[in-house]
């Protein structure tokens, strides 16, 4: 029996340990570059979709208002006292605003501006009869979001 045999080691030579410590840190760096895109844009979302419904509460909001003015007075200038559809039109709120014309509290970054016009679109509608609501919500440089809708005196 020789001693050569009994004492053979077995192990990693140092040039396996390096590239394997290499490889490591490739696939780590990979994975964590994906980690740092999906967390820097998962805030999109929430943002995206804090722009539709704000520009949903401020259509909701003037389509819910008469298409004339009860009144007979056109043209408030404050947003409390806006009667009908044509009142909002060029409505621009920097930060997003309740029905009162209060800002709302987080939602400061967000633009909205309204344009209320009449519109001959809609078949068997005369134009006078028709308006088009369009609501933008713009949150740079992640929402520039338009809502629209038609209203009709009928």
């Amino acid at each position: 029996m020789s001693l050569r045999n009994e004492h053979k080691q077995r192990g990693a030579t140092l040039v396996e340990v390096v590239i394997s410590i290499v490889v490591i840190a490739v696939a780590v760096s990979a994975v964590l570059g994906v980690l740092s895109t999906t967390v820097g844009r998962s805030a999109d979302a929430l943002i995206v979709t804090q722009g539709v419904s704000i520009a949903n509460a401020y259509l909701e909001e003037i389509s819910l208002k008469p298409f004339t003015d009860p009144d007979g007075s056109d043209g408030e200038a404050l947003r409390i006292d806006f009667d009908d559809i044509d009142d909002y039109n060029g409505l621009v709120d920097a930060g997003a605003a309740d029905q009162f014309g209060n800002p709302i509290a987080g939602l400061g970054g967000y633009t909205v501006s309204v344009a209320v016009a009449p519109s001959a679109a809609l078949p068997g509608v005369p134009a006078g009869d028709a308006m088009l609501i369009d609501v933008r919500v713009q949150f740079a440089p992640y929402v520039d979001y338009t809502l629209s809708s038609y209203r009709t005196r009928l």
